[in-house]
């Protein structure tokens, strides 16, 4: 028996965008040259197999529907964290 593990990514846009827009997507060696640039732009990679897999479903440019909300923004979340920032127009309590 052979298994082959082929990698899949995707990279996701928020910045001013009402929501996050798909901007890449691909498999194999397509998805590991997404993740040398994320990488080489010190984009943080987040691994979430089933994310993954629902995000996969778009087309690029297409913005997250809104049932993925609370998950992709849980990713958001903790990549501001690592980087020591916080959202524009956040104003703490």
């Amino acid at each position: 028996m052979i298994y082959k593990f082929t990698r899949k990514a995707i990279a996701l846009e928020y910045g001013a965008n009402p929501a996050p827009i798909l901007t890449a997507k691909g498999e194999g060696d397509m998805a590991e040259a997404i993740i040398a640039e994320a990488k080489k732009q010190g984009v943080h990679i987040a691994e979430d197999p089933q994310l993954l897999a629902l995000l996969s479903q778009l087309e690029l440019e297409e913005q997250i529907p809104e049932n993925l909300y609370v998950a992709v923004a849980v990713v958001l979340s903790w990549v501001y964290w690592l980087k020591g920032l916080e959202p524009e127009g956040y104003k703490p309590k």
